[in-house]
C-alpha cells in the first residue's frame, strides 16, 4: 500500500531514548554478561519477534482494507492518526499508549519468567536467540505505535518489512548500551530530545494525513 518505510525505521531511531529507559535494564544485563556478538544474537531475536508480529497484524487488517470502499486511503489516514500518537506520546504531551501497554502486561507476565531463564541458563546461540524473542513481546506504547503503522501497511511483506526496519531503527541502542558514552545516553534521553523527535512525527503524520485527505477528495 505505502512506500512510506522511512518512518519505520525512524520511529526506532528516534525512540533510542525511550529504548534506553524502559528496556536499558535487560541491555545492561545481557551487555554485562555477554560477548558482543552474543548481544547482537539476542537482539536479532527481539526484532524477529517484531516483524512476525508485523506480518500477522498486517495480513489481517489488510483483508479487511481490501474489500472496503477506499480501504487503502482509510488505511493511510489512520497511519497519521498513529504518527501522531506516537510523536505525542514521546515527547511525553499524552500518555495514551500507556493504556495498551497494560493491556500487554499479563502475556508478558507468562513469557517473562521464560526469557530470564533462556538468557540465565548455559549460554547458546538458539538460546539466546530464543530469549530475545520472547523479550520482543514486552509491553511497550513504542512498540505497539509502530506495530499499528505497520498494520495498516497493507500486506504480511510489507508489516514484517516495516517492523524489521523498526527493530533495525533501535538496534544501535539497544546493541550499543554498554559501550555508549554516558553523554550520548544522557542525550538521547534527554526531554528536549524526545520532544524534538516527537514534534518531527507529528509534522511527518499531519503532512500524510493531507496527502490522504487529497487522494480521497481526488475520488
Amino acid at each position: 500500500m505505502m512506500h512510506d518505510w522511512l518512518p519505520a525505521l525512524f520511529m526506532g531511531l528516534a525512540g533510542a531514548g525511550h529504548c534506553l529507559m524502559m528496556c536499558g535494564g535487560i541491555a545492561a544485563a545481557v551487555t554485562g554478561t555477554t560477548r558482543p556478538w552474543q548481544v547482537v544474537v539476542y537482539n536479532l531475536g527481539r526484532i524477529t519477534s517484531y516483524a512476525i508480529a508485523g506480518a500477522i497484524i498486517a495480513a489481517t487488517l489488510g483483508g479487511l482494507a481490501n474489500v472496503a470502499p477506499h480501504g487503502l486511503i482509510v488505511l493511510r489516514i489512520l497511519a497519521a492518526f498513529v504518527l501522531v500518537a506516537f510523536g505525542l506520546y514521546l515527547g511525553q504531551w499524552w500518555f495514551g499508549l500507556r493504556h495498551l501497554e497494560r493491556l500487554g502486561l499479563p502475556w508478558w507476565r507468562k513469557l517473562q519468567p521464560w526469557a530470564a531463564r533462556l538468557r540465565q541458563g548455559q549460554v547458546t546461540t538458539p538460546g539466546l536467540f530464543l530469549a530475545g524473542m520472547l523479550w520482543g513481546w514486552l509491553p511497550c506504547g513504542l512498540v505497539y505505535s509502530a506495530l499499528s503503522w505497520a498494520a495498516l501497511s497493507g500486506s504480511a511483506t510489507s508489516g514484517a518489512f516495516y517492523m524489521l526496519l523498526f527493530g533495525l531503527g533501535t538496534f544501535p541502542a539497544m546493541v550499543g548500551f554498554g559501550w555508549f558514552s554516558r553523554s550520548v545516553q544522557q542525550l538521547l534521553q534527554a526531554h528536549g530530545f524526545r520532544q524534538l523527535m516527537g514534534g518531527l512525527m507529528i509534522l511527518y503524520g499531519l503532512w500524510t494525513l493531507i496527502i490522504a485527505l487529497k487522494q480521497l477528495q481526488v475520488l
